[in-house]
């Protein structure tokens, strides 16, 4: 096996000995029996647990990232938040739990998932703009929306059906989509467009 695809091997194991014992009780070893290879080789590629742990984080981000450029490059955005996360879910299910779900809970790890989180909410933001002029208000916003983005891809990775991810992307969209309709009118701003099938574009 070549080196790229065996250091793929071992972070997918880690990834799923990591989301379901954590980071303190799981050990090299139980990475290794994952990856059905010996410890000698796991610490071949990683020297130590908690580089192996940040190794999963950084790979899940690295995806999450390449995908945002080339949604954000695409001429029609309908959809693409949620079908971005998705990919990347369905391609490293426990390693996206592992950013979303527990990492937070892992003192070593708790600030870069404090940091991912900050960096959507900054896109958020940035996305919403000055539809809502309420600094307060905005910043609930903001936060709520990163919330719903992020657990509905969760949910639907454990309940869903990958045959009908597409259905899942329109209705988690059109729910987005109605949810920001009924905060802009609450605020005074101006709606992002009469037609909600227009103002799905930026969702």
């Amino acid at each position: 096996m070549q080196r790229d695809e065996r250091q793929a091997q071992v972070l997918a194991a880690a990834a799923t000995a990591f989301a379901r014992g954590g980071f303190a009780a799981t050990s090299m070893d139980d990475v290794a029996g994952e990856a059905g290879i010996t410890r000698l080789i796991v610490y071949r590629h990683f020297e130590s647990k908690e580089e192996l742990y940040r190794a999963v984080l950084t790979k899940v981000t690295d995806l999450l990232g390449e995908r945002w450029q080339q949604g954000m490059a695409s001429t029609d955005r309908h959809g693409m938040v949620f079908r971005m996360l998705l990919s990347v879910a369905r391609e490293q299910p426990a390693g996206f739990r592992l950013l979303f779900q527990y990492a937070a809970r892992e003192p070593q790890f708790a600030a870069f998932a404090e940091e991912v989180r900050s960096m959507q909410v900054e896109i958020a933001d940035q996305l919403v703009g000055e539809t809502i002029p309420d600094p307060r208000f905005r910043a609930w916003v903001t936060r709520t929306i990163v919330g719903y983005l992020v657990d509905s891809v969760l949910a639907w990775l454990e309940v869903g059906d990958p045959t009908r991810d597409e259905e899942f992307v329109e209705q988690a969209t059109a729910g987005l989509i109605a949810m920001y309709l009924a905060w802009v009118p609450a605020v005074g701003a101006l709606p992002l467009a009469a037609d909600p099938a227009t103002s799905s574009r930026g969702a």
